[in-house]
């Protein structure tokens, strides 16, 4: 008897979703249809829930994923046209000239980057060129100040 009433509830709540979507009424036919596809997935595992949901999705070329909202802005009210501008926490820092002392220039590079002294001559010499990638904003003035020290010209992008 439980059981019965079970069923019959479920068949309500089936008619009822698909008179939303259809907007019409159904058969009694369709709704047994309907009961019964429901009671088939109420005893499905989670895994076959899951393959049943591809399996939904490739035939009918759908996404079953839920559409993100965007984030409100909880900083403020900001102004049309005014966009609001993360702060930058990963620095380049780039040799554009070499200056007068080269060979000091070498010699701070290699201490900043523990380069050789190949690789810190090469840097050098292929000015502009990076000397540091992926560096938080106080390392890079600190780089930027040693090698000014000696006579170069440094940029921090």
């Amino acid at each position: 008897m439980v059981e019965k009433k079970k069923v019959s509830e479920t068949e309500e709540v089936a008619t009822e979703k698909v008179e939303k979507v259809s907007g019409k009424k159904q058969s009694q036919s369709e709704v047994s249809t309907s009961a019964e596809i429901l009671e088939k997935i109420e005893k499905m595992t989670v895994l076959e829930l899951a393959d049943l949901v591809k399996a939904l999705e490739e035939k009918f070329g759908v996404t079953a994923a839920m559409p993100v909202a965007m984030a409100a802005n909880t900083g403020g009210a900001a102004e049309p046209g005014e966009a609001k501008e993360e702060e930058k926490t990963d620095f380049e820092v780039v040799l554009k000239e070499v200056g007068v002392n080269k060979i000091k220039v070498i010699k701070e590079i290699r201490t900043i980057t523990a380069l050789g002294l190949k690789e810190s001559k090469d840097l050098v010499d292929g000015a502009p060129s990076t000397v540091k990638e992926h560096v938080d904003k106080k390392e890079a003035e600190g780089i930027k100040e040693k090698l000014e020290a000696v006579g170069a010209v440094v940029e921090i992008k």
